[in-house]
């Protein structure tokens, strides 16, 4: 009797360890639905954590119980290897060679004016003065003081330029190289833009797109609820009602986000036969449509060379890699890191090294 109930036991187990592994593939490939069409299933990448730690539950439970088991869990990481390594990558980190640039790419809040204690925009100034990279994107970059930002960058970026999208949100550049000419990309949207640019680096045109697509659409009474819901504070009734209408809104912002991803990628797709970097804030995961339609046939630089789930954005209760640098085949990146150490915007800066290409 006890035998019998152990072994139908563990094959309920297996049969949930097999449900786990089938959602997580389903999820994990959810990037290829287009929002505009289904956009309830817009954003069901951002759960793919949590059925990475089940899956994982159930590996440390087969190892404890009946090892034997474990190729169902190890069998779920191979299928899903994809969009695991996609979502946390783990590489083994190689110094960038000579000759490398380095780009980083912020969302800077507005340099956080207003929003935090002390002087925002010094602090941010000043991190991006110590990185010591050769282009600089930033979105977000609008601020009341431009002539302070402008002058702090100067000191060692000699060309700058900027866009700004139709609701005055900007988007800047800063570079050691010289700024050729610039481009808006064009798609539909009130606040947010697109914009490339062309560099000469040392006798090579490359052309650096500087990104900041549309907004989750939540407000901070949305976040604030969000938490609630993950904390559990909310009663079921008022957590169905929450969860709804979260998914209401960041489903209705992916189907406007979809068509500004497909027009990034079709411009990127017609200048295929440049050297292209494209980075910013993408306002969606890494198993999303938005970042599978723009890296499709590009090198992800942090999913190439980072470490980690690489959390970029850190408020509000929503902590995922939104910040991006990506880059065609022919530039290699080096040490693609998101940075922690400043936490003064509500993203924190991603930066690496690519190389240039070689002349044959």
């Amino acid at each position: 009797m006890i035998r019998q109930l152990k072994k139908f036991t563990l094959q309920m187990v297996a049969g949930a360890n097999i449900a786990t592994i089938l959602i997580m593939l389903i999820i994990g490939f959810s990037g290829y639905i287009n929002p505009v069409r289904h956009p309830m299933m817009a954003n069901i990448g951002l759960t793919f954590p949590a059925f990475l730690l089940i899956n994982m539950g159930f590996l440390a439970f087969w190892v404890i119980v009946q090892p034997k088991g474990i190729i169902i869990p190890i069998a779920g990481f191979l299928i899903c290897y994809t969009p695991i390594r996609t979502f946390v990558p783990l590489n083994i980190p190689k110094d960038p060679p000579k000759g490398a640039l380095k780009v980083l790419s912020y969302n800077v809040w507005h340099f956080a004016e207003g929003q935090e204690p002390g002087n925002g925009r010094e602090a941010i100034l000043e991190y991006i003065l110590q990185q010591h990279a050769d282009i600089v994107c930033l979105q977000e970059a609008s601020s009341g003081n431009p002539e302070e930002v402008d002058a702090m960058m100067k000191k060692q970026f000699p060309y700058q330029a900027s866009s700004d999208s139709p609701g005055k949100e900007k988007l800047s550049i800063f570079s050691k190289y010289p700024i050729l000419g610039q481009e808006k990309i064009d798609y539909a949207s009130k606040g947010n833009a697109s914009a490339a640019f062309k560099l000469n680096i040392e006798g090579d045109t490359v052309l650096v797109i500087n990104n900041h697509l549309e907004t989750t659409g939540l407000s901070f009474e949305d976040k604030a609820q969000f938490k609630n819901l993950v904390k559990g504070n909310l009663d079921r009734k008022e957590s169905q009602h929450e969860s709804q209408r979260l998914i209401d809104k960041l489903g209705k912002a992916s189907s406007i986000r979809a068509p500004q991803a497909e027009a990034v990628a079709r411009y990127i797709q017609d200048h295929q036969q440049m050297s292209i970097i494209c980075c910013g804030d993408f306002n969606d995961g890494p198993l999303s449509y938005t970042h599978q339609t723009i890296a499709k046939g590009l090198t992800d630089c942090y999913v190439e060379t980072g470490n980690g789930p690489g959390i970029s954005y850190h408020r509000g209760g929503f902590y995922v890699r939104i910040d991006n640098i990506i880059c065609t085949k022919d530039l290699k990146p080096f040490q693609c890191k998101v940075d922690a150490k400043i936490s003064t915007s509500d993203h924190y800066p991603i930066y690496c090294w690519v190389k240039k290409p070689v002349k044959p």
